[in-house]
């Protein structure tokens, strides 16, 4: 099967955002529009796994979460959950 790089593709919105198959210039567009389906779908805990990597990647994505009005707070993943790979974020609903 040949799927072109611009069809859209259905993406599960289970709380886990892992950003390893989107194109850097994607993220934060891709961020913020999970987020948004997250909210719609009253999920207020996400997990973004963003790599370790130079954390390049980890500095995009919270600089969208430092400037989004329903994030109250986000941090490392601690133990084996992927510690600086991932950034849990709390939601609140959009009053």
């Amino acid at each position: 099967m040949n799927i072109s790089s611009d069809e859209p593709i259905e993406y599960p919105i289970d709380g886990t955002l892992d950003l390893h198959q989107f194109r850097p210039k994607d993220v934060p567009d891709v961020v913020r529009d999970y987020i948004a389906e997250c909210l719609k779908r009253e999920i207020f805990s996400l997990r973004i796994v963003h790599g370790k990597g130079i954390g390049v990647q980890r500095e995009i994505v919270r600089s969208i979460l430092d400037k989004h009005p329903a994030v109250t707070g986000y941090r490392h993943e601690g133990g084996s959950g992927g510690g600086w790979g991932a950034t849990v974020v709390d939601l609140s609903p959009k009053k």
